[in-house]
């Protein structure tokens, strides 16, 4: 049976590891398919591809885009990733992903002057070095990570829970693509759009039910499977609503690296007998 891991980050966005790294820990645990889903970004495929060649690995190209959405009922706006997948024409996408990189990198600086308010430091220079003074790399996790080497939290999530999360101090929207122009750019691209891990936007299950329809009418492709460490019941209205609006299906780790040990590369929740994999379209 083929390991499947269709979800992970290298450190062109915020993963730990570099694309040759990531493909070598691929081969150390034996996966024959896995897609690069940097943030906003496939600046890492082409040296991923080469590679994921020298282990025998299948890389499929991927990237997964910030989007929005709201529901009109509250008009309240909702962050959500969409990952592409197996583009055949990927150079369409680079003028979407300019703009998402451009939003980052605002976004970032922006998010940098609250905190220094905050808690009186300058994180800004030091996030810089580690994106190699890249500012449309950096990610809520570098700064998370930056927060936690100064001591101002005590733990990653803290520095979400405190100043990074919705609704906290230091919060910025990301004002990016809505899931309809999201997936129709998808297409363009000869890809396959698929719903990232829609349990972790901290919705309430009326919301997540929403979110999926939603999707599934912007003719979205595929729901990434919810995690094992979700609740059964979490788990089976996911498996539900996918079913009832006729999606195909995902598995990924969202692998990072040694900062998230909970999400390891290859761990994935495997599909139903009834439930079709999005990888058996690819060519």
């Amino acid at each position: 049976m083929q390991v499947i891991d269709l979800h992970t980050h290298s450190n062109i966005s915020d993963g730990t590891l570099s694309p040759e790294a990531l493909l070598a820990l691929a081969a150390e645990r034996n996966i024959d398919v896995l897609a690069l889903t940097d943030h906003d970004s496939m600046q890492g495929i082409q040296r991923a591809k080469q590679a994921a060649e020298q282990y025998g690995i299948s890389l499929i190209s991927g990237v997964e885009i910030s989007s929005q959405w709201s529901r009109p009922a509250t008009k309240k706006s909702y962050s959500v990733h969409i990952v592409a997948l197996n583009m055949q024409n990927p150079e369409s996408l680079e003028y979407v992903l300019e703009q998402q990189q451009q939003i980052r990198a605002e976004r970032a600086q922006l998010i940098c002057e609250k905190l220094q308010q905050l808690v009186k430091i300058d994180l800004y220079p030091e996030i810089l070095l580690e994106v190699e003074q890249q500012p449309d790399r950096i990610t809520r996790s570098h700064i998370a990570k930056a927060l936690l080497k100064n001591g101002v939290v005590s733990r990653l999530q803290q520095a979400f829970d405190r100043f990074l999360k919705e609704g906290k101090p230091a919060y910025v929207k990301f004002d990016g693509l809505s899931i309809q122009d999201t997936v129709q750019a998808i297409h363009e691209a000869q890809g396959f759009a698929v719903l990232a891990h829609p349990t972790r936007y901290d919705l309430s299950a009326t919301n997540t039910r929403y979110l999926i329809d939603l999707f599934a009418q912007s003719a979205g492709d595929a729901v990434e499977l919810a995690p094992e460490i979700d609740s059964l019941s979490t788990r089976q209205m996911v498996d539900r609503m996918i079913a009832q609006n006729n999606l195909k299906v995902s598995i990924g780790s969202d692998f990072h690296g040694e900062h998230m040990p909970w999400l390891k590369l290859g761990q994935a929740p495997r599909p139903r007998p009834e439930q079709v994999g999005i990888w058996e379209d690819f060519r």
